[in-house]
């Protein structure tokens, strides 16, 4: 464990190898109550998206994940049950549990039928996702060729185009496409929110301003105040109408084609602390050998070339394979005091 200066934060910085960190949220998971298998899988995601730089859903969201288990709103021990409807549809009962584990139960079905019918779908419900969203697809393009679609809606934080209240939730959608041999997938990870709520939530630690157009306060009046968008405001849509769309979107199909809750169709007012929003998923698995195109990953390359020789810098997903691979080269950069109270919350644990 190497410990760096950092040139914009005054306090120290070190770097933990992945395999450490990993194995520290584990331990912290399961001290605070979840199985050990479902310590494994929200360890893993958590840790992937602090080493990919995706710093609003890593570590950041440990207080929340252990705050809501205290709560007693989620089930850190729910064992998913899996429904096999239909040669190209599974449904995943998560009973009150994480969306994580849900889909780890159907994810090898999933595959499965995808290959065999060109195109399947995984209906999740009952589920918690509180966690970055492009894991969930990546290595559905990257270990299986496939290309993937996943949709989740949230917590009602997100005011409609036009409407005076909030309604939706900041409702991401993931999409992830193979490429030829040799270089990662295409893969996006987008909120249909100005912002993700995770990214406001750092902005007000911080004390920094949000863009113009991210959100309102109480009162429904424009701000650019983070406190005042998690106190009883709430984000804007991106771009106006047509983010709006798209939020009502995942709204019908995270929630009402899987059987899930709405955004705004859940209480967690009786568990004080809880943060994680019980509502649903949704993924889509395509094989392109199913669909006549063989040449799909040529075809990306293609795109991917196009869009290079347009002028465009900077491809999807290409930041995060950046960090990603200085993190597993050096390990994944933590605050000292952050990875020091990991590894008190894990109990003394730093395999």
């Amino acid at each position: 464990m190497n410990t760096e200066a950092n040139s914009t934060l005054s306090e120290p910085r070190v770097r933990i190898p992945f395999d450490t960190l990993r194995a520290t949220l584990a331990a912290i998971f399961e001290r605070h109550g979840t199985s050990a298998g479902v310590a494994a899988v929200l360890a893993d995601n958590c840790a992937a998206a602090e080493r990919d730089g995706a710093h609003s859903h890593g570590v950041f969201r440990i207080p929340g994940y252990l705050s809501t288990l205290a709560s007693g709103w989620v089930d850190g021990r729910a064992v998913p049950q899996v429904h096999d409807l239909a040669p190209g549809a599974i449904a995943v009962d998560a009973r009150n549990g994480f969306a994580q584990p849900a889909y780890m139960a159907a994810h090898a079905q999933l595959v499965a039928k995808a290959r065999a019918n060109g195109i399947a779908l995984l209906a999740i419900r009952d589920s918690h996702h509180f966690a970055a969203l492009w894991p969930d697809v990546e290595p559905l393009a990257e270990q299986h060729g496939l290309v993937a679609l996943a949709l989740v809606n949230s917590m009602a934080s997100v005011v409609p185009h036009g409407a005076a209240r909030p309604l939706f939730g900041t409702n991401p959608i993931a999409f992830a496409a193979p490429r030829a041999a040799g270089w990662p997938p295409l893969v996006f990870d987008l909120a249909t929110s100005s912002m993700a709520h995770g990214d406001v939530q750092i902005a007000a630690r911080e004390g920094r301003l949000l863009p113009e157009g991210t959100g309102v306060d109480a009162h429904g009046q424009p701000t650019r105040e983070p406190r005042a968008v998690l106190d009883g405001g709430a984000l804007l849509p991106f771009g106006e109408h047509k983010g709006s769309a798209l939020s009502m979107m995942v709204e019908l199909l995270a929630a009402a084609l899987t059987g899930g809750n709405f955004s705004f169709g859940f209480d967690w007012s009786g568990h004080p602390g809880a943060q994680t929003p019980r509502t649903g998923e949704l993924v889509i698995a395509i094989d392109p050998q199913r669909t006549g195109a063989a040449d799909f990953a040529a075809r990306c390359e293609a795109l991917v070339s196009a869009m290079a020789d347009a002028g465009q810098t900077r491809q999807p997903g290409g930041q995060r394979h950046r960090q990603r691979a200085d993190s597993l080269a050096h390990g994944v950069p933590l605050a000292q005091a952050t990875w020091d109270e990991l590894q008190r919350l894990a109990g003394g644990v730093s395999a």
